[in-house]
């Protein structure tokens, strides 16, 4: 009898060995996590003296997941279904003592798992914890269907191997995973510190960074908006079903109690499991749509408070707690890209107005010269010539100089017209950039073909940026080039005017060496535009300027 005992335990022992060693190759392999749950509960359920084993993982909002299961009855207990961690029960007390545990009667079980045993016809169970470095991650349960015998003694000690197998391998997949999603984060930071440093428009990058959050975080909403000084949430960029609900360039008042306000008031990140109390503009639209679970972090900028980024699940479960941690990451580079931007388009305001003063100073120069020495200069011509008409004939001699002084008094005179011209163009505020342009064209020792489409006033600055180009490229073609042509080409659209002037001549002009063209560069740049000079030696100059016209 003892033989035969010491045989059986044997054999089991070796069946127990073989279970556990195909459970430990598929750890080492690194299976999918749901094949080896699968794996591991037939493996369970054909080892142990059981009717049916299930696997279930413990959920931070307080339920518990079925993830696998083997044998019958669990019509009940489908893989997928979710139970609420309630009432006395075999799971329940894994849950709340961490220890293995076992129930040997239903009679008294109660909450909704309870109940589902009691009437699914569950007799004697053990369930094990499963703990993943170190916490309660799920439980394993095997039972029996059959009122006597109860389940073995030992049974709670096998089913303890299992798990710690089980551990092993939820603890290497969870690992495999942060890896990856490290490894996506740090590639999605990478693409948008890329276009910070690019110095890319602001709303390509707030674009760029809500598209990079909404396919990172396990969400299907993500927005960015910007605090106005009016109390008001502008949205600057959105994602996902965000689109339709915040639309770019939407505007949203303050207050009531959702997500945007609280950001808002406290200046941090802030987070909302539920819009079933929300109130506000955005509280009210965040519940209508079914707005779950969403976190923002605040868009610090320079110290102050610039904006906010949020991303939101419509899902029943709460985001993970490392959301607001993983979006901060974004928000600093927001802040940085944001922070460049209001440096460039101050630094771009600060040259276009140094540029305005100093058109408005060459303006009043013009008009002081025309309207001053011009005018004196006019009149004491004038009368000279009465002086010089009134004279007798007797005084020949006298009349001569006097014609002599008439003469270069008029040589001054034109002197101080081209001065003044060239000071600020009068022609523009009179006639526009195609007569102005004539006008060079016509001064310029070099032949000039002029082909000009813009047949309606442009902004003021614009014409004068124009004007400039034209004419330092036509002095320095007739200066330096040795050009025998120079073609200028000037075209319009709604949005942007275009400027070409070519000329044949030795090329070889240095943009950075000539004041001429950095001066040109400074006026262009700060109207937004662009400008290019292409000179090769002996192939002739070409630059090309654009400029927006809705400086």
């Amino acid at each position: 009898m003892k033989v035969a005992e010491g045989t059986a335990e044997l054999h089991q022992a070796n069946d127990e060995l073989s279970a556990l060693r195909r459970v430990a190759t598929l750890v080492a392999a690194g299976v999918q996590p749901q094949d080896l749950f699968a794996a591991v509960t037939e493996e369970v359920g054909q080892l142990l003296p059981v009717d049916f084993a299930i696997m279930g993982r413990y959920q931070a909002d307080g339920t518990v997941t079925c993830v696998a299961t083997w044998g019958a009855p669990v019509d009940r207990f489908p893989v997928g279904g979710r139970a609420r961690l309630d009432g006395k029960n075999l799971v329940t007390i894994v849950r709340e003592t961490g220890r293995p545990a076992r129930v040997d009667g239903f009679e008294h079980a109660s909450g909704r798992v309870g109940v589902a045993a009691r009437e699914s016809g569950f007799r004697s169970t053990v369930g094990t914890p499963i703990v993943v470095e170190g916490r309660l991650w799920g439980v394993m349960t095997v039972g029996s269907l059959r009122s006597e015998p109860p389940l073995p003694a030992d049974t709670e000690a096998r089913l303890a191997q299992f798990t710690e197998l089980l551990a092993t391998a939820v603890a290497n997949a969870e690992s495999r995973d942060r890896l990856a999603l490290l490894a996506e984060e740090q590639a999605a930071l990478r693409r948008v510190a890329t276009l910070v440093a690019r110095g890319a428009a602001p709303k390509d990058v707030f674009a760029a960074v809500t598209e990079e959050i909404g396919q990172l975080l396990p969400v299907d909403s993500a927005a960015m908006g910007r605090y106005d000084p009016d109390g008001t949430l502008a949205f600057v960029a959105s994602w996902g079903h965000a689109v339709d609900l915040v639309p770019i360039g939407s505007r949203w008042s303050a207050g009531g109690k959702n997500l945007r306000t609280i950001v808002s008031e406290t200046g941090r990140p802030a987070r909302m499991d539920t819009y079933a109390a929300a109130s506000g503009p955005v509280g009210a639209a965040a519940r209508e749509r079914r707005v779950g679970s969403s976190v923002g972090t605040p868009i610090i900028v320079d110290g102050r408070l610039w904006g906010v980024m949020g991303a939101g699940s419509s899902g029943e479960q709460p985001l993970p707690a490392e959301t607001e941690a993983r979006l901060a990451s974004f928000t600093e580079l927001l802040a940085t890209a944001i922070a460049n931007a209001e440096s460039r388009a101050e630094i771009a305001a600060s040259r276009a107005r140094i540029v305005a003063a100093a058109d408005e100073t060459r303006r009043r120069i013009e008009r002081d010269l025309h309207d001053g020495a011009q005018q004196r200069l006019v009149s004491l011509g004038l009368e000279l010539r009465a002086v010089q008409a009134g004279l007798p004939p007797a005084f020949g001699e006298l009349e001569g100089e006097l014609s002599r002084l008439v003469d270069g008094l008029a040589s001054v005179q034109e002197e101080l017209r081209e001065f003044a011209h060239g000071i600020h163009p009068a022609i523009l505020a009179e006639g526009g950039l195609g007569p102005a342009l004539k006008t060079l064209a016509r001064r310029c020792a070099v032949p000039v073909e002029l082909d000009v489409e813009a047949h309606v006033r442009l902004p003021e600055q614009i014409e004068v940026a124009t004007y400039y180009v034209v004419s330092e490229a036509l002095t320095n073609a007739a200066k330096h080039a040795h050009a025998s042509v120079v073609r200028v080409q000037v075209r319009s659209d709604q949005m942007l005017l275009r400027v070409g002037v070519r000329d044949d001549g030795c090329g070889g002009a240095d943009p950075v060496r000539g004041s001429g063209l950095v001066g040109l560069k400074d006026r262009v740049e700060a109207l937004r535009g662009t400008i290019a000079v292409n000179s090769p030696l002996g192939a002739g100059t070409s630059l090309d300027v654009e400029l927006p016209l809705d400086t």
